[in-house]
């Protein structure tokens, strides 16, 4: 006698069992995915105090490259930290540091800036170098401004319906400025995915470029060119020369021509110009740099980033600045790793 078939709610059961079965796998077969290439989810950076006294902020990648963006356009037009910590507090509280394209009324961008207004066209908004520099060339407009409260100084430049607003993001937009002003060494990390889009030391060129103007790129240094010229590089090397910084204490260093390595890795090395401590110290402007580089490090597919004795690594589980161990050691045209931050990219 045949064995009988399973009864319906047998088979609903079975059916659902297996239907957890699967969920449970592709779960655990897509954390086990993100803890082997470094991230848990969406990516993430952090910002820490410099005075260890346990104040941080967490934010995405791409609030990342927009402070970073922000902080680039404001140092480069000498503008101090305190305007610094002024527009990120601002962009903040407008956007979340996203480049949104939409607001009340016409209102768009990092600023939240309106065309009717006279901020510029909307493509010129959403350029958030452009949008940056509108903000700060308002800002230093208003009479005495750093010795002004945030609220009253950034409420001057914006005509806010909600003035008291930017107040709450003071303590966050402090510690970013600290950090991406150079001020606070080593305080900025950022972990996770690597996006697809194509990168390497063009895409970082490009990208220098785009936020601190090429009027910071003057010079050509003959020991970094001549070096440069001669420095190791596979088939595939695309580096070419690039000026090095002017005079000016706020603008930073250029990024010298040095390609080289394996796998498909390049290397780009960044003179920071030899500067008195009167003028903001060649640490601190390092540290523009460095911090700079990292921020970005998602979008531009940078993977190392050395200067001044310390290195950040992409994608590893301590995310954090460690001891340089080459750090006394010659970088690629003659300068020690104190005096040029260097930058690993992928392909």
């Amino acid at each position: 006698m045949p064995e009988p078939s399973p009864t319906p709610v047998r088979r609903g059961r079975l059916f659902r069992f297996g239907a957890a079965l699967v969920v449970l796998l592709a779960v655990a077969g897509y954390l086990a995915v993100q803890y082997l290439t470094g991230g848990t989810g969406e990516p993430k950076c952090t910002v820490v105090s410099g005075k260890d006294d346990g104040a941080s902020y967490e934010f995405t990648t791409e609030q990342a490259v927009n402070a970073a963006t922000i902080t680039a356009v404001g140092t480069n037009r000498g503008m101090p930290e305190r305007a610094v910590t002024i527009a990120l507090a601002t962009a903040l509280q407008e956007s979340a540091l996203r480049n949104i394209r939409h607001g009340d009324r016409d209102s768009l961008g990092l600023f939240q800036q309106r065309p009717s207004q006279g901020w510029g066209t909307e493509r010129e908004i959403m350029d958030p170098t452009y949008a940056a520099g509108e903000f700060y060339k308002h800002l230093d407009k208003v009479r005495d401004y750093e010795d002004l409260p945030l609220t009253v100084a950034a409420q001057r430049v914006q005509r806010s319906g909600f003035p008291d607003a930017y107040a709450k993001h003071e303590p966050d937009a402090t510690l970013l400025a600290a950090a991406l002003t150079g001020r606070a060494a080593a305080t900025l990390t950022c972990e996770g995915r690597q996006e697809v889009r194509a990168g390497g030391p063009d895409a970082v060129r490009a990208a220098l470029v785009r936020d601190f103007g090429r009027d910071a790129f003057q010079e050509v240094g003959a020991e970094m060119a001549g070096a440069a010229s001669e420095a190791p590089r596979d088939d595939t090397s695309t580096s070419s020369s690039a000026p090095s910084a002017s005079s000016a204490a706020s603008r930073p260093a250029s990024p010298a021509a040095t390609a080289g390595g394996t796998g498909g890795r390049r290397t780009l090395t960044l003179p920071v110009p030899r500067t008195s401590e009167a003028e903001g110290g060649e640490r601190r402007r390092g540290w523009v740099l460095a911090h700079w580089a990292v921020a970005n490090s998602a979008a531009l597919r940078v993977e190392q980033v050395s200067y001044a004795g310390r290195v950040w690594t992409s994608g590893s589980r301590d995310s954090g600045w460690r001891t340089d161990g080459s750090a006394g050691s010659a970088a690629p045209g003659g300068r020690s790793n104190t005096e040029a931050v260097r930058i690993v990219t992928g392909q």
